[in-house]
Parts: C-alpha cells; sequence; structure tokens
C-alpha cells in the first residue's frame, strides 16, 4: 500500500455514473472529475503536523489538487491534507 509523507492524504476517488436529465450517461471524457473520495492512508504525524482525517473518512476536496497516480493496477490520489475542504457524513 501507498504510505503517504508531509501532510499528505492516498484517496481512492468515487467513481459517479452521471446521467442527463433525460436519461443519457455521459461517456467518462465528459464528466467532470469527482471531488470526493475515501481517505485510505494518512501520513504520520510530527511536531509540525497532526492529521485531522482518519482511514475511511469520505472528503471532499479542491477540483484540481493532488497528484493522479496508478499502483498495482488502481488509481490513486496523492493530495495535501490542506487541500481537502470537509469531511462528508
Amino acid at each position: 500500500m501507498l504510505k503517504p509523507l508531509n501532510g499528505r492524504v492516498v484517496i481512492q476517488i468515487e467513481e459517479v455514473e452521471e446521467k442527463t436529465v433525460s436519461g443519457i450517461v455521459l461517456p467518462s471524457a465528459a464528466k467532470e472529475k469527482p471531488q470526493i473520495g475515501k481517505v485510505l492512508a494518512v501520513s504520520d504525524d510530527t511536531e509540525e503536523f497532526k492529521s485531522q482525517l482518519s482511514v475511511g473518512d469520505r472528503v471532499l476536496f479542491e477540483k484540481y489538487a493532488g497528484s493522479e497516480v496508478e499502483y498495482q493496477g488502481e488509481s490513486y490520489l496523492i493530495i495535501k491534507e490542506s487541500d481537502i475542504v470537509a469531511v462528508v457524513d
């Protein structure tokens, strides 16, 4: 598993199927990038940084934040915790 460092978080982005009002499913190229994901890993706390997140939290993050990476055939987003704007209940 990926282990984030320096106040970063590993997120698995939620895939949301988007449909128009008339029921047409939009292809992935026409969709906006989802901004909600599940926290899979959080960097360790240090003297300078104390995480506010836990593994399993659903979060809302800035639209163009982070770096998308592929690891063992899966896509993840590695993002600074400061780019996360809310925890979703």
